[in-house]
């Protein structure tokens, strides 16, 4: 792929308004004809984004001050800055509307595709806030592939309960939706979210914030600052414009930095920090956009995925929704830094990889002056939080995709030696979940697997994710100690705790085996071989019975499973025809097969991943 960057001809009618905005922004007209340059911002209908507009500002500002023709000035035309919009995860969860949240990557994706595209910036930086947008604006830019750097906004401080000091976050007030005091659900309401910013547990936003920092394209120390942190539109700002004129100096590109070893090493550092399941879901996104079209064959398999996290990468943080402390807290215990420094020291990383500071990982985090670990907030790798890796795939009759996902660093109990037997509840849809744990809780029993499905990326459609019914059973769970699990076609929150296996594929709505489970049926989850199963499926004559069955009820309403959920919308229909698997990254292609512009190789680099604290554990793949 030769990317171009558009430059404004000399045509009349296309330099009107190109002269115009250069006059209303205050910049030389002269420029017009330059390569451009511009910033842009994720915006959305939650605190998370607040503090977006702001950073956005004053980088602009920063660039305005480095546009013109003198020494060390930037001769470029400089564009206004440019937002998109997406939905809160928060606001929605446990409601019909949650099904748009990852479509909210796509349409990031699109809509930054159609001004990088159309405008041909040269050079862009992205400030960028929630869950999905950052992974729909890190794949729009490594498609574009021209210069670019991302900045996180920053995370939300911690909540306070005023009568205890508890601290306090969005899980928390999920978790307390079935308590019966009305007043104290309202209590914890007011105080979960103050201030600005996005979720500051290790959820999604700071699992893939910490992802984009490893991957190459985001400073390491703008990763975990909070929102409202003035570093972010004084220091920052200007470092920003610095690394891009860099960048476009040497031509340095999001392709030249997301390869196939940063993505590795981004998604180890995934697993040390005990990271949400997302990563699983995004990785496979940013990959493709980075042209490997594949992540599971290209990049990672899912038996070195196992292997990694079973044997040797181990959780390095303290941090919630399974701990205390939130990314305020890694951030003054030294940032993201200290966990990659922790990483690199004990050979899990490969350190040459480069990054947008235009530094090699390793160089960077040296002039960086990372510390060491703490040993409190964050681990060292020899002492490690928890000895084993914060997440885990699954195969067996279940998920022939090999696509099932566990967060091991937040199971409760129930595994007892890595094993879980349990009887299924199947429910055909969330609403039906949450109905029955609003009114008869009473009901689940200890070592019940409940089955949510019709709830996949086509099913749902949209691949909703679930933290309004996991933190009820959550609750429920730890009043009554018994071990309730949960497995779905659709996702989980980066807050779930608990026994929870979600992105079961193939989804029950294109035929999967999930969709074949009854009432009753023994679900065994074997951690010992990575294979979560159904007994009565391990038959063929059971199975082959119920897929008859099954095919019928989709023959008789016009090849759709009448449990999926209603795609009325032109977003969910396309959803609906065009969702490609988690595996593949669970976006909108035509037809469903994966589009990569411009494939290119996964070339492997000489660098031997090894945890140098167990020697013993030294597998080639």
């Amino acid at each position: 792929m030769k990317p171009k960057f558009v430059t404004i001809d000399r045509h009349p009618g296309r330099s009107a308004q190109t002269i115009g905005v250069a006059r209303a922004l205050g910049t030389d007209p002269d420029l017009i004809h330059e390569p451009s340059v511009g910033v842009v911002g994720t915006k959305g209908d939650s605190q998370c984004y607040l503090g977006v507009l702001s950073k956005v500002e004053a980088i602009h500002a920063q660039l305005k001050a480095r546009i013109g023709t003198g020494p060390n000035q930037l001769k470029m035309r400089l564009v206004q800055p440019e937002y998109t919009i997406a939905t809160s995860d928060g606001i929605r969860n446990g409601t019909r509307e949650m099904r748009y949240s990852l479509i909210g990557r796509e349409v990031t994706q699109d809509a930054l595709c159609e001004h990088l595209s159309a405008t041909g910036l040269a050079g862009t930086i992205a400030v960028v806030a929630c869950d999905k947008p950052p992974v729909g604006t890190l794949s729009a830019l490594l498609e574009h592939n021209l210069p670019s750097i991302i900045m996180s906004d920053g995370a939300i401080h911690p909540g306070k309960e005023p009568n205890t000091g508890e601290a306090l976050d969005i899980v928390s007030a999920y978790q307390v939706a079935g308590h019966p005091d009305a007043e104290y659900r309202h209590l914890i309401a007011c105080h979960a979210c103050p201030g600005i910013g996005s979720c500051g547990g290790m959820f999604t936003y700071n699992t893939m914030q910490t992802f984009i920092g490893v991957v190459g394209m985001q400073p390491l120390h703008m990763v975990a600052p909070p929102s409202d942190d003035p570093r972010r539109t004084n220091e920052f700002a200007a470092e920003l414009v610095d690394h891009l004129a860099n960048l476009m100096k040497n031509d340095l590109k999001p392709r030249d930095i997301v390869v196939r070893d940063s993505i590795r090493n981004a998604v180890i550092v995934a697993m040390a920090v005990g990271g949400s399941t997302n990563v699983v879901l995004h990785a496979p996104e940013i990959a493709r956009a980075a042209g490997y079209g594949d992540f599971w064959k290209d990049v990672m398999t899912p038996e070195e995925f196992n292997y990694l996290s079973q044997n040797i990468v181990p959780v390095l943080t303290d941090a919630r929704p399974y701990g205390k402390y939130s990314m305020v807290d890694i951030d003054k215990v030294g940032g993201v830094q200290v966990i990659v420094r922790e990483l690199l020291e004990a050979g899990l990383l490969n350190g040459d990889v480069l990054t947008c500071t235009g530094e090699t990982l390793a160089r960077q985090v040296e002039r960086l002056g990372a510390r060491k670990a703490d040993g409190k907030v964050v681990y060292p790798v020899e002492k490690p939080y928890k000895p084993t890796g914060g997440l885990r795939m699954l195969g067996g009759n279940l998920s022939p995709d090999f696509s099932a996902i566990l967060k091991l660093a937040g199971v409760e109990g129930g595994l007892e030696d890595n094993l879980f037997r349990g009887r299924a509840r199947v429910f055909e849809g969330e609403q039906g979940l949450l109905k029955a744990l609003d009114e008869t809780p009473e009901t689940f029993q200890n070592h019940d697997m409940i089955i949510v499905r019709y709830e996949g990326p086509s099913g749902a459609p949209g691949m909703p994710e679930m933290l309004d019914p996991t933190s009820r059973i959550t609750t429920l769970c730890r009043e009554r100690n018994i071990v309730v699990a949960l497995m779905t076609d659709a996702r989980f929150s980066g807050g779930s705790v608990g026994l929870v296996i979600g992105h079961v594929g193939p989804e029950a709505a294109i035929g999967g085996p999930i969709g074949l489970v009854e009432e009753g049926d023994e679900i065994v989850a074997d951690l010992n071989v990575n294979e979560l199963n159904c007994t009565q499926l391990q038959d063929p004559a059971i199975y082959a019975k119920r897929k008859a069955a099954w095919d019928k009820v989709v023959a008789d309403n016009g090849g759709i499973h009448p449990n999926c959920g209603t795609a009325d919308t032109r977003l969910l229909h396309r959803a609906r025809t065009s969702a490609v698997p988690a595996t593949r990254g669970g976006g909108l292609h035509p037809n469903r097969e994966v589009w990569v512009r411009a494939p290119r190789n996964a070339e492997r680099q000489n660098f031997k991943l090894r945890n140098k604290h167990r020697p013993e554990f030294d597998k080639s793949f």
